[in-house]
This record gives C-alpha cells, structure tokens and sequence, in this order.
C-alpha cells in the first residue's frame, strides 16, 4: 500500500510545487496565465478526456449515468451551503461567497483526478473522471459566473435566471464541456477513430496531466494564505466532508463498488482553481478563497492518502 500512495501522490503533488516555486520565485508569470490556462482547459485536457470516453465502449458508459447524479448531487450540496455560509456568517458579497463556493464545491479533477485515479484504479477509471469535469462544468461553474455577472452588470431589466440560463448555454461552447460528451456520442455510436487521428488526440491529452498540475501550483502561488477559522471549516468541508457525502450518497442509490470508489476519490481532491480564476475575471478575490485552496492541497497530502486507503478497503 504504501508503494502505492507513493506511486500516486508523489509526482502530483511533485507537479504542483514544481509550478508553485516557478511562480513564487519568478521563473514564470504567475499574474498573466491566460494563455497556458488556455491551452490546459481547452487543448490538453479536453483531448485526454475525448479519446478516454472515445475509446471505452457502450456497455461501460451505462454506468456512468448514476455516477453523475452522484456526483451532480455532491458539488450541488457543498456549493450551496458553502455559499449560505460565506454569505450570512462571514458576511461575503454574493460575487465573494460564489467564488468560495466554487472553489470548494468542485474537486480539482483536471490536475489531480486524471493522474490519481489513472494510477491507483487504472485507465477504466478516466470515464468518471471526465464525467466529474463535465458535471462540474456544467451546474456550478455556470451558476458561480451568473452571479458574478449579474453583480458586475446590475440587474439591467434581466433577472438572474436568465444570466445563469446564458451562462449555461455558453459552458457548452467549452472544449472541456462537449469534448467528453462528443465522447460519449462516438462510444455510443461505435465509431472507430482513424489511427491518425486517434495518435493525434493521444499526443496533446499527453500534456494533460503534467500542464494542469503545474498551472495549478502557479495559480496557487498568486494567492494570500491566512490561517483563520473560517480557512479551517473551509478545509474541513472540502476535504472530509465531501468525500463522507460522496460514500453516504453512491450507498444509498446503491451505486457500485468500483464507482463509489471513484466519485469517493474524486470528492476527497483538494480545491479546484476554477473559482480563483473565474473570481479574478470579475474583480473578486476573496482572501477565503485563496487561503482555503492553499490550506486544501497542504492538508490534502495527508487526506488524499487516507483516503485512497479507505476506497481500497470499501466492500
């Protein structure tokens, strides 16, 4: 087992603060990352999940169904009480409390999900993982950039729903979004892709993993870190609460093994970077936030690898 954890979590955390040193001592721009969060969220990525689905036939994906209810439910839960909490105990705008919420509602399954599951339960694993990205991409990123945008523009005659409507629409123009669903319609089709361009995709999701890993210790190193109480409850729902949630929730649709191990794993990652991002675009930056994605991925050393021992043990 420990060769195990060592096998999984060293080059992921190696990857992250390869990129946290790179931006922390100035050997690359950690303020201007546009372009290489470009190229990870709309290139690398999309690739690896594209031709992981592509390649995983029709009777694998039936699974995948109760698998994202599962998880749909999960980001949904935290994001929302997250944002009731951040919004009427911390006294957070609403702008602030989405950006917190959605930092700690959606895993970081683009950096840490494709290397970990892919090392501990193997290549089968990397449907979910795509599943977990597109699930995130398409209920709470749209609902956190709704609301910054309505807090940006005002109300102007349209009512939130309507942005968030948009916001919606416009998550499906997103590589991230339909490359694992165009996916899904190959797999189900059962279309063959030409070696050519089967090796084609295979080359740029190659850079998926290492890209993700580093962008996010870049975005990281950009953040204040304060330890507060509110940064401690922060961790704890991220870390314990949502992978507890995640189990409580795969048990009572009575969801398989093999899958109540993935979305367990999924739920147990640190902090994703989208909210940060997201909340920089719109000129909030909540000092929670920052310090919350900090503190998840340092306590998540030790999480992650109880975790990985608790999916292991499970049936």
């Amino acid at each position: 087992m420990s060769r195990v954890l060592a096998d999984a979590l060293v080059p992921i955390f190696f990857g992250l603060l390869l990129g946290y040193v790179a931006g922390l001592r100035g050997m690359m721009d950690n303020q201007n990352i546009k372009t290489l969060i470009t190229f990870v969220m709309s290139v690398a990525v999309p690739s690896s999940l594209f031709l992981a689905i592509a390649r995983t036939p029709r009777s694998a994906l039936r699974e995948q169904a109760s698998t994202a209810l599962v998880l749909t439910i999960v980001y949904v839960i935290l994001y929302a009480v997250s944002f009731y909490w951040t919004h009427s105990r911390q006294g957070l705008s609403l702008s602030d409390s989405s950006v917190v919420a959605l930092t700690l509602g959606f895993p970081n399954s683009a950096a840490v999900g494709l290397p970990l599951l892919a090392s501990v339960f193997g290549p089968r694993a990397m449907v979910t993982v795509a599943t977990s990205l597109a699930i995130g991409s398409i209920t709470v990123s749209p609902i956190t950039l709704a609301i910054l945008e309505g807090s940006r523009r005002g109300s102007g005659g349209v009512s939130r729903g309507t942005h968030m409507g948009i916001s919606l629409v416009r998550s499906f123009k997103k590589p991230i979004v339909y490359a694992p669903l165009l996916g899904i319609a190959f797999s189900c089709v059962g279309l063959n892709l030409p070696s050519y361009i089967d090796r084609s995709f295979a080359v740029m999701g190659s850079a998926a993993d290492g890209s993700a890993l580093l962008l996010t210790g870049l975005v990281v190193s950009a953040q204040r870190f304060e330890i507060r109480g509110g940064t401690l409850l922060a961790v704890f729902l991220k870390n314990a609460i949502q992978p507890v949630l995640a189990i409580g929730i795969a048990m009572l649709i009575h969801l398989s093994i093999n899958q109540m191990r993935y979305v367990t794993l999924i739920s147990a990652m640190p902090s994703g970077f989208f909210g940060v991002v997201f909340g920089r675009d719109f000129d909030s930056s909540p000092g929670l936030a920052s310090s919350s994605l900090i503190a998840s991925y340092v306590v998540g050393v030790g999480t992650l690898a109880a975790w990985i021992v608790i999916v292991n043990h499970l049936g």
